[in-house]
């Protein structure tokens, strides 16, 4: 059931009026699996670790439920984006923080000259920070920082855990650069369904065009298309790509356009932009969805990566840690 538009009152109520219910372990809530995936390598068997959106979620549109609400009473912890991802939400949150519970938002804990502005609102910021690999690094330190302050008997734990996972993500962006740097120069244009790789642009030298804006709660014009179907062709853009958690209208109506003037493009894949793959799967966890984007589109644009992805190589994490 969806909460009614002034349950977020009622939600927030009753949110500091309760003290966090733990036992022996460190209960950590996180609102994305992105986030999730970093906690849970974190706190590994010291905590348990809830996340609210499951995969193919979009956290631009969530709704939180009523379910919602016994999860937040239950956490020592929350951990969510911030920088207005979860706009739905964010009164909760703040609220909660001030009412002295412990909230983090992770992306805000990096440094404000790293991020990105939203090129719409001046005022506001790209949330999508977990596109690069080195930002997400800063992520992982925050949350270990909270779980160390809030448990510092399990600091040794939290810190071997978070060392194991640097590893892994200096080896994946590794990986990334050497393997994006294998396209064209021509063709390093990555068009999507809607804003959400500026920060992996930025990271791997790749012009980054959405068709909707960084939130999806905006929509593409006629003049939107037509501006793209028109970049598509005069640059001879091989492939595009739709999202997991986009609808592909808009994607399709830019191939129509791009053949209607005698450009062929392709849809290059679906990439993974808001939330993670089905849990379980290598794409479920944070390093497989970076893995599978950047095999994904550096095969789709003319680029040469294995076909099993970083996966396959022996730089990454051993096959039975994997999900």
């Amino acid at each position: 059931m969806r909460l009614l538009p002034n349950a977020v009152t009622v939600f927030v109520a009753l949110l500091v009026s309760h003290q966090p219910v733990s036992a022996d372990e460190l209960r950590c809530l996180a609102t994305t699996g992105m986030i999730g995936d970093l906690v849970k390598a974190v706190v590994g068997e010291r905590g348990h670790v809830e996340v609210l959106m499951s995969s193919g979620v979009d956290p631009h549109l969530y709704q939180p439920t009523r379910s919602d609400l016994a999860k937040v009473l239950a956490a020592d912890v929350i951990f969510y984006n911030g920088l207005h991802l979860e706009g739905r939400m964010d009164e909760a949150f703040v609220r909660a923080q001030k009412a002295g519970r412990s909230v983090c938002a992770v992306a805000e804990q990096l440094p404000m000259q790293s991020l990105l502005h939203d090129a719409e609102d001046p005022e506001a910021h790209d949330p999508h920070v977990w596109m690069d690999p080195k930002s997400w690094r800063m992520v992982l330190l925050a949350i270990r920082d909270r779980c160390v302050l809030l448990d510092p008997a399990g600091r040794s734990v939290y810190e071997s855990n978070t060392d194991s996972y640097l590893k892994n993500l200096k080896a994946l962006d590794v990986y990334a650069s050497e393997i994006l740097q294998t396209v064209p120069v021509e063709v390093r244009v990555l068009v999507t369904a809607h804003d959400a790789f500026g920060y992996f642009g930025k990271r791997f030298g790749f012009e980054v065009i959405g068709l909707q804006g960084i939130s999806t709660e905006s929509e593409a014009s006629v003049q939107d298309v037509n501006r793209l179907v028109d970049l598509l062709v005069q640059r001879k853009i091989p492939a595009i790509f739709v999202e997991s958690t986009v609808p592909e209208k808009g994607i399709r109506a830019l191939i129509e356009g791009a053949s209607a003037q005698g450009h062929q493009v392709k849809i290059g894949g679906s990439l993974y932009s808001d939330a993670m793959g089905d849990s379980g799967t290598w794409s479920g966890t944070y390093l497989g969805m970076i893995d599978h984007n950047v095999t994904t589109i550096a095969r789709a644009l003319g680029g040469e990566a294995p076909q099993g992805g970083w996966r396959s190589t022996e730089n990454s994490p051993p096959t039975e840690s994997s999900p």
